[in-house]
């Protein structure tokens, strides 16, 4: 089984999981339907590797919650709740997530996220909405606003994630959340 623990974001939950070890390695189940309910099924997954010094993100979706689980290596998630009318609108909050400690990460759309990997991750997330293109948005990783700390100086990044947009800019022209 699972245990749920809150995060200092409302919705953003941490799924800490159970290893079952034995003499071969060790079994882990990383997602089950009826740990998460009142949340929609989970219709794709995906594979994400990053070398070390990455960051990826900060990344929002109107439409689309994550279900984040590393597989090897370590990340640190900074996170951003860009919901109006949310218990923690504005509110910003980091996770350490790392293989050698099982747990997943639940992150609701609208919710700002993104992670800082120094030893390198490969990291599978699933999602409740098929990848479209048309659901893709971002803010700046370094808006001082955020008050994320990722413990980085000088991380190799993507051209969409060096031009992605202030805190401010965001909230002056912000898409729409159905």
């Amino acid at each position: 089984m699972a245990e749920l623990l809150d995060t200092d974001i409302h919705g953003v939950t941490l799924v800490a999981l159970t290893r079952h070890p034995d003499d071969r390695g060790s079994m882990t189940e990383i997602y089950r339907r009826e740990w998460l309910p009142g949340e929609r099924e989970m219709v794709q997954a995906n594979l994400s590797r990053s070398r070390p010094n990455v960051l990826r993100g900060l990344h929002f979706h109107r439409r689309q919650a994550d279900y984040w689980c590393v597989l090897d290596g370590a990340a640190r998630v900074g996170l951003f709740d860009l919901r109006g009318g949310s218990p923690t609108e504005g509110v910003s909050s980091f996770v350490d997530l790392t293989a050698d400690d099982p747990r997943c990460l639940l992150i609701p759309r609208g919710v700002a996220h993104g992670f800082y990997t120094r030893p390198g991750i490969l990291l599978q997330y699933l999602v409740d909405e098929a990848y479209s293109g048309s659901d893709e948005f971002g803010v700046a990783w370094d808006d001082p606003d955020l008050g994320i700390d990722w413990g980085a100086a000088d991380p190799i990044l993507s051209e969409r994630d060096r031009s992605n947009p202030s805190l401010a800019d965001v909230r002056r022209n912000p898409p729409p959340f159905p």
